[in-house]
């Protein structure tokens, strides 16, 4: 049984601060998720990196969040919610400032590991904070807050982030995190109540060996997803048949397999139930997540890095020209959802992949000299919009394809699947289009890979598309009211927790 909410009103200083430091947490999230990949030509520049190097930048963080983001909301709900959400602050922070000092490439990748740690904790936290300190009546206003102020950082953050990096440094855009984070734990310390699933913390005191974490099936997880993404990122360089290429491969697969039938023994005290994919629906809406969120991350990795290497554009303006379709995004997305739950998400999930992919097919034509208004603007447009019938009444979708009692768990493993197939395309696609060492800095081997990239990130939103049209239907039910998840960060959308 939970504990008692501690009923927080909106228009309270308590409900006003909470707001405050849940919000100001996220923005620090989404502020890096927008403009790392704005960053990734000055750093890659400054510290003499290789495309692999650029990868292991974005993948560091990706492999990180979607391996523990589960364990970390179980943290939270037994050993305090406003607890793991300071010590994810804290965390995420201090590895910030690690990876704003970073002298060399590794030192930047294993503090963007220690950052996607640091997110795990932090991520699922400002949600289930809201979730748990608000009174009913206020709870839908209070996420919703949330979920506008937070796409509002979401929309500025490349703008900011660009400005920082030509004015001073690409390392202030990790700097920048401390001031805020300082914010968040004063307005956190004075305002925010602890929370706890009063069972869980319970039965860890009893020694219940079927409520304890399952953190075998983390490191599971992330094994997997680490052996398969370095063997993807390794193999250009030097091949598959090197024994450290195939070998991690392997142990990606069987650590894999080994997850499943751990998964599977544990049953409902696992971290990922296997009863949720007793749903045909759920199942199909997670695979497209993942085709779409591949197609995105793909297509952010490589469009920044285009724009600026191979157009020569500031990191300011490249900043601006990805603002577009995260405003689409902030503006429709409501609108999306209702219109999903009128007619079902089948028409929007079948229609938003196509338009989605005719702006990347149209991005491909973009070439040096190339006007924004005339040549970029309408493709951008077009991915967004394509992107803002997607989202919403994904998210819904996949809360109302779960049992309630699954809800919060369901939405934790539809924001790891975005960001597993977010980090198999930033591995994969480099590798598929034939960029590796410093191919980046040269114009045409990079102008070659990036057309190469858009048409197989279009290929996938099709094939999401298709996915769509024969395999989703309406779910049995609405999404509650009381858990809009909105969808996770990785470049533009908002954030999903």
């Amino acid at each position: 049984m939970s504990q008692p909410s501690p009923a927080l009103r909106i228009g309270t200083a308590a409900g006003r601060g909470t707001l405050l430091a849940t919000v100001l947490a996220s923005g620090i999230v989404f502020l890096d998720s927008t403009v790392v990949n704005v960053a990734l030509p000055r750093l890659g520049s400054d510290l003499h990196a290789t495309v692999a190097d650029l990868q292991w930048t974005v993948n560091g963080y990706m492999l990180m969040l979607a391996a523990f983001v589960l364990l970390g909301g179980s943290l939270g709900d037994r050993f305090g919610r406003r607890r793991i959400f300071l010590l994810g602050v804290v965390w995420f922070t201090a590895a910030s400032m690690l990876c704003g000092l970073a002298q060399g490439t590794g030192w930047l990748i294993g503090a963007r590991f220690l950052q996607g740690a640091g997110g795990a904790l932090l991520t699922p936290g400002s949600l289930s904070v809201l979730q748990a300190s608000f009174h009913p009546d206020d709870r839908g206003r209070a996420i919703g807050a949330w979920s506008g102020l937070s796409g509002v950082s979401t929309a500025i953050g490349p703008f900011i982030g660009g400005w920082l990096i030509d004015a001073l440094s690409w390392r202030w855009i990790f700097f920048l995190n401390l001031p805020l984070a300082v914010l968040v734990v004063l307005a956190t310390l004075r305002w925010v109540p602890e929370s706890r699933d009063e069972e869980a913390s319970r039965t860890r005191v009893e020694g219940d060996r079927h409520r304890r974490f399952d953190v075998a099936g983390a490191l599971l997880g992330a094994l997997s997803l680490g052996g398969v993404t370095y063997a993807l990122i390794d193999a250009p360089d030097r091949g598959f048949g090197a024994p450290p290429v195939w070998g991690s491969a392997l142990l990606g697969l069987v650590a894999g397999v080994a997850f499943v039938l751990l998964e599977r023994h544990r049953g409902e005290a696992a971290m990922l139930p296997t009863g949720l994919f007793g749903s045909r629906l759920f199942s199909v809406l997670n695979i497209f997540t993942v085709v779409v969120y591949a197609a995105l991350s793909g297509f952010t990795f490589f469009f920044a890095v285009y724009l600026q290497n191979v157009l020569g554009w500031s990191a300011l303006l490249t900043g601006v020209a990805l603002l577009p379709w995260t405003l689409l995004m902030l503006v429709g997305s409501a609108r999306a959802g209702a219109l999903a739950a009128r007619i079902g998400p089948r028409l929007p999930l079948t229609v938003g992949p196509v338009v989605a992919a005719a702006g990347l097919l149209l991005l491909r034509r973009v070439s040096p000299g190339a006007s924004y208004w005339t040549d970029v603007l309408p493709g951008v447009l077009l991915f967004g919009a394509g992107l803002t019938l997607v989202v919403a009444p994904l998210t819904a979708s996949v809360l109302a394809a779960a049992a309630d009692r699954f809800a919060g768990v369901a939405s934790g493993f539809n924001n790891a699947a975005a960001r597993a197939g977010g980090l198999l395309a930033v591995a994969a696609l480099p590798l598929l289009v034939g960029l590796s060492g410093e191919g980046y800095e040269q114009h045409a081997a990079l102008a070659d890979a990036f057309r190469g990239a858009l048409l197989w990130c279009a290929g996938l939103l099709l094939a999401g598309s298709v996915l769509a049209l024969l395999l989703i239907h309406r779910p049995p039910r609405e999404a509650p009211p009381s858990q809009p998840c909105p969808t996770l960060p990785v470049s533009t959308p908002p954030a999903k927790s």
